[in-house]
């Protein structure tokens, strides 16, 4: 017996090209530099990092013709118009600006202006400033959440960050340039007057925008010694824009990956669920590993690089968790699932063993034992409880079939009980992720098929008198009736009327309907009973023979 497999050390290599400086041209020009890394010892992935010097200077362009789709919103022009008229200046900042010129509509909207917290509420009767940033709220009577509250923020300057999580002291910056200056990536730092049609852009943001990738403002690891953070905001943008990471940035991700134990639980957590729900979680999870951050959010993941699995798999334990989050991204799956995807098989690595009888790898629990480290992370994340337990449901009954001739409704119902009638489907999701992710082309072969035509049966509202609210001991104890076939014409007569009007399934209901039904003549009931099971077997035949039809099982 093989103890359980420990990760094999993998260090990221990064083969650089020299930048090319042609002789007598200024400011001297580069070629894209390209690192190779490898996602496991059998694949490898080829990532780009460009780099270039970006021109440090103003760039005053005009926006108008990249937004001709996306208005600003009335709301926005109000503030903005506000604080102009004035004598303030007044300008959109941030991931708005940077959605603008990509042509995607902004999440939320955020201004920036040289009037001081105390000027902006005596503009604004209706806001509020409750932080040590001197972020104003202003309110709106619009309907759109994301425009009930405006943010303006006075231009800001930021002392040191001696904690690598918040800066020491934060005073106000008299210029746009200076506020800028102190901003995380160039595709961040972008200002854009409404008034005027002008963006400001000195650290070349639109430029690294037009070439999709992230770049930090000045040098890495100022930025990055600032706010640890920052790191792994780098990645979450890079999944969620599908840029690439920037030579320099890169490596001064690596370099300062060790000072994201200085970062809340809190502020990871929330960068990792959002890595989670974007388009390209697999490959920002690749990229934080290989840069040495993933083993401060989710060190466990790291077990399953170079831990082999079964023939029934492509991949190593690591790279099927990836591709199975990727497939649940693909797929547009909630963030339940995902998670689920990523942790399924968690426990892999420490439940291996080499089984001399099959010549291949076991996981024997590994399910069980999934479940317990899946709650024990997401608890060290401070995830919610009932995020917690969906999730762990999930991871603990992903293994829920076998052999298809060996399926039984009764089992189907096992399962739907295990995990909850709402949190069926979900984990059918999961199992075709998890069949994607194992290197399988096909997501639905007949026995998951088949499973779930019996879900759908299972399902049906209700199938049988054994979903009644009461049954034949209930009416005996209730009414003092005898064993006999009159219970069981009373409860098929008790279920046609519940298949009539579900509300009546209850105990108080069913009761009273039983003591009608008892006072017939025996005769008038049989016939009812009878009648309710000949129609109900028919009906449930016909049902379940369509179901069958539906996903080609028989």
């Amino acid at each position: 017996m093989t103890p359980p497999c420990t990760a094999r050390k993998q260090k990221a290599v990064f083969v650089f090209f020299n930048a090319v400086h042609p002789e007598g041209l200024e400011p001297p020009t580069t070629v894209p530099k390209t690192a190779v890394i490898s996602i496991s010892p059998r694949v490898r992935k080829l990532m780009h990092y460009h780099t270039g010097n970006s021109p440090r200077r103003n760039e005053c362009t005009t926006i108008r013709s990249m937004i001709e789709k996306l208005d600003i919103p009335k709301e926005v022009h109000a503030v903005s118009d506000t604080l102009t008229k004035a004598g303030f200046e007044s300008y959109l900042v941030g991931g708005c600006v940077r959605d603008l010129l990509r042509s995607k509509e902004p999440k939320d909207w955020d201004l920036t202006t040289n009037a001081l917290p105390e000027k902006i509420q005596e503009l604004f009767e209706d806001s509020f400033y409750e932080n040590d940033f001197g972020t104003v709220g202003v309110k709106t009577e619009s309907e759109d959440k994301r425009l009930k509250i405006i943010e303006v923020t006075p231009y800001r300057l930021e002392g040191e960050y001696s904690d690598a999580r918040r800066p020491d002291e934060i005073t106000f910056a008299k210029t746009l340039e200076e506020d800028l200056e102190r901003r995380d990536f160039t595709i961040n730092a972008i200002a854009y007057s409404i008034e005027k049609d002008v963006c400001i852009d000195p650290h070349g943001g639109q430029r690294d925008i037009e070439r999709k990738i992230i770049t930090t403002v000045g040098v890495p690891h100022d930025r990055f010694a600032e706010d640890a953070l920052r790191m792994l905001r780098g990645i979450r943008l890079s999944a969620e824009l599908d840029f690439a990471i920037e030579a320099e940035t890169a490596a001064g991700i690596a370099k300062n990956a060790e000072l994201l134990e200085k970062i809340s639980t809190e502020r990871i957590r929330d960068e990792f669920i959002r890595i989670l729900e974007s388009d390209t979680p697999m490959q920002a999870l690749f990229i934080a590993q290989k840069l040495g951050l993933l083993k401060y959010i989710t060190p466990e993941l790291e077990e399953g690089i170079g831990c082999d699995q079964n023939q029934a798999h492509s991949f190593d334990v690591f790279e099927h968790l990836l591709r199975t989050l990727q497939h649940s991204a693909d797929e547009k799956w909630p963030l339940e699932v995902r998670t689920a995807a990523l942790f399924h098989d968690v426990a892999k690595p420490a439940t291996r063993r080499f089984s001399k009888e099959k010549n291949d790898y076991t996981f024997h629990g590994h399910e069980v034992v999934g479940a317990r480290m899946t709650k024990a992370i997401m608890k060290r994340l401070h995830f919610s409880r009932e995020m917690i337990e969906s999730v762990t449901r999930l991871v603990r009954w992903h293994m829920f079939f076998s052999d298809p001739d060996q399926i039984t409704l009764s089992a189907v119902r096992r399962t739907i009980r295990n995990v909850e009638k709402d949190n069926i489907w979900d984990l059918l999701n999961l199992r075709v992720c998890d069949r994607i992710g194992s290197g399988r082309p096909k997501a639905q072969p007949f026995r998951l098929r088949k499973y779930i035509s019996m879900v759908e049966e299972a399902l049906r509202d209700p199938i049988s008198v054994s979903q009644l609210a009461i049954d034949g001991s209930d009416i005996m104890k209730e009414t003092g009736e005898s064993p006999g076939p009159r219970l069981g014409w009373v409860l098929h007569a008790l279920l046609e009327k519940v298949l009539d009007d579900p509300s009546l399934n209850t105990k108080e209901a069913l009761f009273i309907e039983t003591k009608a039904l008892l006072a017939l003549p025996q005769e008038e009931l049989r016939k009812l009973g009878e009648a309710g099971k000949d129609r109900r077997e028919k009906e449930d035949d016909a049902a379940i023979e369509e179901l069958r039809k539906k996903y080609h099982v028989s």
